[in-house]
């Protein structure tokens, strides 16, 4: 896959990393020149941005022939126009499958973050957002067909029981075993010790899953740690302070019986709106039914 990074030609980008941020203002105002305008009939709150210093809009068009997506974008601030073009640039190209499973780490390879102030830093991590929303709606609206391989790349899930194997019951042994773990056991709490360590914002999707899913399995795993290094990330909203931005999630619950892996993701996104938008800026997902994790 193409990368945004390697789209957005990030070589010229990172020509002069020390260059001062007024040169790099002027790499954004030079970007924002370059940006096609956006008719008005854009500028509503279905293409808005949402958490942004200034009004942001951005737009998707698919071409269903070669299932890429071309962006379009528009802002009342030079600056921000200039950000969104890189967005614009980056992702236009792509599939809406392989849009959606971007992780945002990329942005820090622009060498844009130190010039700016964290609520544009902020503001362009939520553009980013929004136009991973409307891929994954796009991907909805083709039939919820991931493009990517069971078991590879984020969020991947598993496959299920072989075709024609009889599934058991909830709680009903498979080949002999013992019964299956049930909808809030405590095969799906914390230890003692994982409650210790957890964070704030671990410990409130934890819950929020939890009450969702009623899952058989949970593991949140906070893989913060390994991003650390990334200083463009940890300026981005307030929970860089505190070290919860990145997450590994498993999951097996019975509500995910019947749904595509794209719909049982917009399950978990939609249980977790809250940090999402204010904290986390990565998480990667495993999502199972308890047949296809072998615990029924």
């Amino acid at each position: 896959m193409a990368t945004p990074a390697t789209r957005l030609g990030v070589e010229a980008v990172r020509a002069n990393p020390m260059a001062p941020p007024k040169a790099r203002y002027k790499q954004l105002l030079h970007f924002a020149s370059r940006l096609d305008p956006l008719p008005a009939e854009f500028h509503t709150p279905e293409h808005k941005v949402e958490g942004c210093v200034s009004q942001v809009w951005v737009a998707a068009q698919l071409d269903r022939a070669a299932n890429t997506l071309s962006w379009r974008a528009d802002s009342d601030s030079q600056l921000t126009k200039g950000l969104a073009a890189l967005l614009v640039v980056g992702l236009s190209g792509l599939s809406p499958q392989e849009t959606v499973q971007i992780s945002p780490d990329f942005i820090t390879s622009l060498g844009f973050q130190q010039a700016l102030t964290p609520s544009r830093n902020n503001g362009f991590l939520n553009m980013f957002r929004l136009m991973q929303r409307k891929a994954l709606d796009l991907c909805l609206l083709q039939g919820g067909k991931a493009g990517a391989s069971p078991g590879h790349g984020p969020g991947a899930a598993t496959t299920g029981a072989a075709a024609g194997e009889e599934a058991a019951g909830p709680g009903r042994p498979r080949g002999g075993g013992e019964a299956a773990p049930q909808p809030g056991d405590a095969a799906a709490e914390p230890s003692a010790s994982e409650q210790q360590h957890m964070g704030p914002v671990a410990a409130s999707m934890r819950r929020k899953l939890q009450d969702a899913f009623q899952p058989l399995r949970l593991e949140l795993v906070d893989e913060s740690g390994k991003h650390a290094h990334h200083a463009g990330v940890r300026s981005m909203g307030k929970a860089g302070q505190k070290g919860e931005t990145h997450f590994a999630l498993s999951i097996v619950s019975p509500r995910f019986q019947g749904l595509s892996t794209l719909k049982r993701h917009r399950l978990v996104y939609a249980s977790l709106a809250e940090e999402l938008a204010g904290s986390v800026h990565a998480l990667q997902m495993n999502t199972q039914t308890p047949e296809e994790a072998g615990v029924v």
